[in-house]
């Protein structure tokens, strides 16, 4: 006979490669794949890819790490992440989170660390999609979510400041220096064109659509305002040459002394991809009406991306919820939508790479101040308004750290504030209930006796060590009766602290000569106190653990009729 460890270790290898092996999902997903579908995706990844050129190259640049990059990023990491993922509608490239990020990354640290840095977060979402944890992002409250999310969008448009106004952006850890810092440098030497260009963007960026939202408006305030600026001959800063295809891969110079500096930084990085791909998945399921995404394996497509994209000199990726809401809309099927937008960006970089040089730097801050624009969750802030005051507490903690912090403590914050507020409402939930027993009385029983001498709760709750203190004050104020009966049938957890106050409740009671009788105890409380070795004490060896109130009401008044009659009690 196979021992347990023989026959369950092969089964769970299985399920370990299955995750970085692509075939099934892709055998699954194309089963029933068809010409007509692949127009669509065809057409929807032409589209996603003409949204993304002018922000590949924006986020590239606002990074710090150049618009070369940021092609690159949306290139390598697009096709990686779509072969690989787990979710046929996600788009992956670089981001504007992703940026808000990286920026003060690589000022601290340099562009080459900023590599290493990619790949250390790209195995560490490998081993978080390894280890079965993508559903975790399903546990993230919504305020903190909405907080998160607006703070990038603050930051996003704090970002574009120093190019609108023509200033090269000073490295800093946060934003609000660097913002002011540009806002004192135009003020004391102003320069009203890169201005007005930024604004022409923006302008390009928020009418268009109403014209015809065929051809999306970053092209249009890409071609536009690049025109002008180049036939007027003005004299604004502009972006770099891109290269005329990808470099050959290769791996980052590092230093394994210097990796521990580097953990914090990578575990911000990968936390942020996890997040941000797994609510990309989301919203992307959410548009196209089906629950589809896995988010195992999307971590997984989604480290394996930001392991492979800095070999060619691309930045850390995530999934892109924009270019991804483009891309349902726009039809998609499958997967290939992704992989024919990286496809799509490959041939306009070969073909129109030298072109790059003439872009200025203000028209991609227009572009960016919009995308800021229409990220902030203006409706979501005007639901949590008129929620309750706490999920508007917690939102407003998270965006407030988001921006003056960074990304990953605000989250931190958020989770720990949602989590302390929703214990002050437990904490202030009613947890007892007093019942009536006299339509429960025994046939025998003298009813006003009965009602007099015996109190009846019904906890109502999990007893945990929030709850367990405030529970402890109401028994233990408990005058004048003699049994004191528990109903636990709506008890369903209970914590350590809670069985505490159960034996100290019982010891306060028994001290007093009040018997404490339990009913309908349920299997996770019930455990526990066995665990703790309190259940024999609490329920004097199972004699005081009845399955009913009715049955528990019974033996209080044999207790309640041997007192009145002058009887010992009974065990």
């Amino acid at each position: 006979m196979s021992s347990p460890s023989t026959t369950t270790t092969p089964t769970n290898a299985r399920e370990f490669f299955k995750l970085l092996n692509p075939a099934p999902a892709w055998k699954r997903e194309f089963a029933d794949y068809s010409q007509d579908k692949f127009l669509k995706d065809l057409m929807a990844g032409v589209t996603v890819a003409i949204v993304a050129l002018p922000l590949a190259l924006a986020f590239g640049v606002v990074s710090g790490a150049g618009a070369a990059a940021g092609v690159i990023t949306a290139i390598v990491a697009g096709i990686v992440a779509a072969v690989f993922g787990g979710s046929r509608y996600q788009v992956t490239g670089p981001t504007g989170a992703m940026t808000v990020v990286l920026l003060p990354i690589i000022s601290q640290y340099g562009m080459n660390q900023v590599y290493v840095i990619g790949i250390m977060a790209g195995i560490m979402l490998v081993a978080i999609g390894l280890a079965r944890l993508g559903r975790i992002i399903d546990r993230i409250p919504w305020p903190v979510i909405t907080g998160f999310t607006n703070g990038i969008a603050i930051i996003i448009g704090l970002q574009q400041v120093p190019g609108a106004l023509g200033l090269k952006a000073h490295g800093g850890e946060t934003i609000l220096p660097t913002t002011l810092e540009a806002l004192r440098r135009f003020a004391e030497s102003p320069n009203w064109t890169p201005l007005l260009l930024t604004l022409a963007s923006f302008a390009i960026m928020l009418l268009w659509p109403k014209v015809t939202t065929r051809v999306p408006a970053g092209i249009i305030a890409l071609l536009v305002v690049t025109g002008v600026a180049t036939a007027l001959h003005l004299d604004v800063p502009r972006i770099s040459d891109i290269p005329k295809g990808l470099p050959l891969p290769h791996l980052p110079q590092f230093n394994l002394s210097e990796m521990p500096n580097l953990f914090g930084p990578a575990l911000s990085v990968a936390m942020l991809a996890g997040i941000e791909s797994l609510l990309s998945a989301i919203v992307a399921d959410g548009m196209a009406r089906v629950r589809d995404y896995k988010p195992n394996r999307e971590l997984v497509g989604q480290g394996l991306a930001n392991i492979i994209s800095p070999l060619f000199g691309g930045i850390p990726s995530t999934g892109a919820i924009a270019r991804t809401a483009v891309g349902v809309k726009s039809g998609t099927q499958t997967r290939m939508t992704a992989i024919i937008h990286s496809v799509v960006l490959l041939v306009v970089v070969l073909a129109l790479g030298n072109y790059a040089a003439l872009v200025p730097l203000s028209v991609l801050s227009g572009i960016l101040l919009n995308t800021a624009y229409r990220m902030f969750e203006t409706e979501a802030v005007r639901a949590l308004r008129r929620s309750t005051k706490s999920d508007l507490a917690t939102m407003l903690a998270t965006m407030a750290v988001t921006v003056i912090f960074d990304l990953i403590l605000a989250i931190e914050i958020g989770l720990l504030f949602a989590g302390l507020l929703f214990i002050q409402r437990l904490v202030h939930t009613p947890t007892l209930q007093e019942l009536e027993i006299d339509k429960n009385a025994p046939p025998e029983a003298n009813v006003e006796l009965l009602t007099r001498r015996v109190l009846a709760f019904r906890v109502d709750g999990p007893l945990f060590f929030a709850v367990s203190g405030r529970m402890l004050e109401n028994l233990t104020s408990q005058k004048e009766v003699d049994v004191i009966i528990l109903r636990m049938q709506r008890a369903t957890s209970l914590d350590a602290s809670g069985a505490h106050a159960l034996e100290a409740i019982f010891d306060d009671l028994n001290d007093r000569h009040i018997k404490l009788l339990f009913s309908g105890i349920q299997e996770q409380p019930k455990g526990l106190i066995q665990r703790m070795g309190l259940y024999d004490k609490l329920t004097t060896h199972g004699e005081h653990d009845f399955t009913t109130t009715t049955e528990a009401i019974a033996h209080a008044w044999s207790h309640v009729d041997r007192r009145t009659k002058g009887h010992a009690w009974p065990a």
